[in-house]
């Protein structure tokens, strides 16, 4: 009996631990824009927010990226640790602007990261992302006209 309740406060330990791995979502263009209009993200402005994701995080919402200055990049918009959230590392100095823990930015539920990614996005635009700069700005944006919104 008692291997038994031992083995049950393990399992129940271990969700707790990989919780937010658990939760992980990988999405396809129609499943992310379709999530993005349920967090509030404007239709007119939703192209250039798909093109964003599928460059940063290739639409994973567990995509994590380590930085050569040290930072790390978190989550389906890859939202830096250096000053939108927080690491929970006592070695990096972090300002977390988006008053969140990093770990909550690898959910499949994306509130969050969506919360903070228009937080960055009102403050710098979509300038603040490489991979807008690189791959979408001035360029043919993802077709959503099947997606069905």
């Amino acid at each position: 009996m008692k291997k038994v309740n031992l083995l049950i406060v393990l399992v129940g330990f271990m969700g707790l631990l990989l919780g937010p791995q658990a939760e992980a979502k990988k999405f396809d263009k129609c499943s992310l824009a379709k999530a993005l209009l349920a967090q509030g993200f404007s239709k007119a402005d939703l192209r250039n927010w798909v093109c964003l994701v599928q460059n940063e995080s290739g639409m994973d919402t567990t995509k994590k990226n380590n930085n050569r200055n040290g930072s790390t990049d978190w989550g389906l918009f890859q939202i830096n640790d250096r000053y939108w959230c927080d690491p929970q590392d006592k070695s990096k100095k972090a300002s977390n602007e988006c008053k969140i823990k990093c770990s909550e930015l690898l959910n499949a539920d994306i509130s969050k990261a969506s919360t903070c990614a228009k937080k960055i996005h009102k403050r710098h635009g979509y300038r603040a992302w490489y991979g807008w700069i690189n791959r979408c700005e001035g360029k043919a944006l993802p077709d959503l006209s099947k997606c069905n919104l």
